[in-house]
């Protein structure tokens, strides 16, 4: 499906550690923006199907404290809104989640041209003490 869909934007990584990945390089067409090309991993994680592929920008350095986990992971949906919105084990693969991280790019820097991110943002109450995971 990941070739079907992006031909050989992205490659399998199959690593002797760690888990089965696709790395790809995702041009972004947007005047304005310091590096067009964007290197994008996605992870397939231990529980997947039944947990999403993670999705990492490594080049450039994009970050964004509401938009991301801690550690660089993009978030690309809100788990609330179920499987009819976010990841569906029974339907959603690699694509969906390049998809997502492909579309996250471009709100990205939507969000820094304009300072409002394109889209429905869940407002999330602080956690005293404690840094939430996932930031909307």
């Amino acid at each position: 499906m990941m070739r079907a869909s992006f031909a050989d934007t992205f490659r399998l990584v199959v690593p002797e550690r760690g888990n089965l990945h696709w790395l790809g390089d995702v041009e972004i067409n947007l005047q304005g923006i310091p590096e067009r090309v964007h290197t994008v991993k996605i992870i397939y994680v231990d529980e997947y199907p039944n947990r999403p592929a993670e999705a990492y920008v490594l080049r450039p350095n994009v970050y964004s404290e509401k938009h991301q986990f801690e550690d660089g992971q993009l978030c690309l949906f809100n788990p609330k809104d179920g499987v009819t919105y976010g990841w569906n084990p029974s339907t959603s693969t690699a694509v969906t989640v390049a998809g997502w991280a492909i579309q996250w790019l471009y709100a990205y820097y939507t969000w820094r041209a304009t300072g409002t991110w394109p889209g429905i943002e869940e407002r999330m109450r602080p956690t005293k003490g404690r840094h939430n995971r996932r930031k909307w």
